[in-house]
């Protein structure tokens, strides 16, 4: 066995089973080859060969002249099995000692590594010498109880359910208190437009203005400087700033400890500045007692919110979508699974329910009518058909007899059957497609990872702006405050 040697090659163009029979049956055939496995998801034939007859290019080769794309990959570990491990029962620094050099020394286990602190060990392991069960027993038979690290089946970091609700929280509240700032806008609008359209056509003079713009009950001054629409403004956006902008607030801090600046920070700038500024002019003219009403923003901090809040929610229901499909098709996976010891004759000598982690390449396994297919296999024996719509779509069962091959996750209708197992773990139909979905839904689109790259600069760049505008203006003012006048105070000129 030390002749023998292991490489993978990526295969493209495969569309069923059928193309997995023909390499695996073409290949078998050629003098060197051992054995050959292929994995229809994962596009992935594993083969072991002898090293004096043939080398892995040639394989390529003879897998590209039966008419599909093969490159041999030069990373040989992705075929090692991992095992995470609780280890009970260790005392000392010589239990892990004890534990590390005698795995190690196993046949089949490439690297171990056990951390006393946290009672786990992590394996890497060839598959094809040895399996999850064999490491297990070694570490029962040096004395210590061990068991499968948990892995968590509900898929619950798939669950958006608790963003959708913030968000949408955080938009109700804001549309809440946004409505009648907005109307309270509009009416200010429609009553300015309608003076100053008296103003033009009955020649008032700026002191009649003056007069009806006071008499208007949203102008009414509560207090001297402090007018009832300031004063309603400003009570309306108060709770939006608190309860509607939490989340933004949060994300924001988190990106700035980072030293990063995101489009939240962006929010949070806009609507704190705008609310902030307008409370300082509020308590300024009340300090003067102002006989002119200050010109607020506070309808500002309410519509961003609105119109972000809204879209975060959106985006959240769209997530959430994509992952129920994929939280289903990680529920399809058993989690336990009949092995069986078959003496001479295919008698069955014993069986045992071990959890779906433990089941070993090359184990018998026994599934029962209406059991779910805990693995990838090759039938050995047994008739009976089988429900693969959940995973290849087809509506009709298939038949299943010795030679055939089962997918994990599909469920057996009627026979009971025993297969051999072929594909384990993180090697299943299953377990590949699940990983296709993750992959595909955390690859950000690359017009995606420009915009977030642009809005790193994006943020930077509008504060600098911001800032420059700021002094400018201050400036400006101390030098020549005509200048400021003239742009900005508009009620000298009616």
């Amino acid at each position: 066995s030390k002749t023998i040697s292991k490489c993978y090659v990526q295969v493209t163009g495969m569309t069923c089973a059928s193309c997995v029979a023909n390499i695996e049956r073409n290949l078998r055939r050629e003098d060197g080859i051992h054995s050959i496995l292929v994995a229809l998801m994962a596009g992935k034939a594993e083969v072991r060969y002898n090293p004096a007859v043939i080398h892995p290019a040639a394989i390529a080769e003879l897998i590209r002249e039966l008419g599909f794309g093969a490159t041999v990959m030069e990373n040989c570990g992705e075929g090692d099995g991992i095992l995470e491990l609780v280890v009970r029962g260790m005392t000392c620094a010589s239990c892990v000692h004890k534990i590390e050099s005698t795995l190690m020394k196993t046949n089949g286990v490439l690297y171990c590594s056990v951390a006393l602190a946290t009672n786990k060990a992590h394996i890497k392991y060839d598959p094809e010498a040895i399996g999850p069960r064999d490491v297990i027993q070694v570490i029962k038979d040096l004395g210590f109880t061990t068991s499968l690290v948990k892995k968590d089946r509900s898929a619950s970091h798939l669950d958006h359910k608790q963003e959708i609700r913030q968000w949408k929280r955080s938009f109700v509240v804001s549309l809440v208190f946004c409505i009648p700032v907005m109307g309270l806008m509009i009416y200010m609008m429609v009553m300015d437009s309608q003076l100053s359209h008296a103003h033009a056509h009955h020649n008032m003079s700026s002191e009649e203005m003056e007069a009806l713009h006071s008499s208007m009950v949203l102008e009414y001054q509560l207090l001297p400087g402090l007018s009832v629409m300031n004063f309603l403004s400003f009570l309306l956006c108060v709770p939006v700033q608190v309860f509607g902008g939490w989340h933004f607030y949060i994300q924001a801090s988190r990106a700035l400890r980072h030293n990063t600046a995101n489009m939240d920070v962006l929010v949070v700038l806009a609507t704190s500045i705008a609310f902030l500024y307008s409370f300082i002019i509020l308590l300024v003219a009340m300090a003067e007692r102002a006989k002119v009403n200050p010109v607020t923003f506070f309808d500002t901090p309410p519509m961003l919110f609105v119109f972000i809040s809204l879209g975060r929610w959106l985006e959240h229901v769209a997530k959430g979508k994509t992952s129920e499909a994929l939280a289903r098709l990680i529920s399809l996976q058993a989690t336990e699974a009949t092995i069986v010891t078959l003496g001479p004759d295919n008698v069955l000598l014993s069986e045992e329910q071990v959890d779906v982690e433990l089941v070993q390449r090359g184990d018998i396994v026994k599934v029962v009518p209406g059991g779910k297919f805990p693995v990838d296999g090759r039938v050995i024996e047994g008739h009976s058909m089988v429900d693969e719509s959940l995973i290849t779509g087809e509506a009709m069962p298939v038949t299943k007899k010795p030679g055939s091959t089962v997918i994990a996750g599909s469920i057996n209708q009627n026979g009971s059957l025993l297969i051999s197992a072929t594909h384990v773990g993180a090697d299943t139909t299953l377990s590949q497609i699940v990983k296709l979905v993750e992959e595909a839904q955390t690859s950000k689109a690359p017009i995606q990872q420009f915009a977030d790259k642009l809005s790193g600069y994006f943020v930077p760049f509008i504060v600098a702006v911001s800032v420059v505008t700021l002094f400018a203006w201050i400036i400006i003012g101390f030098v020549d405050f005509e200048i400021v006048e003239k742009y900005f105070l508009v009620s000298k000129s009616l």
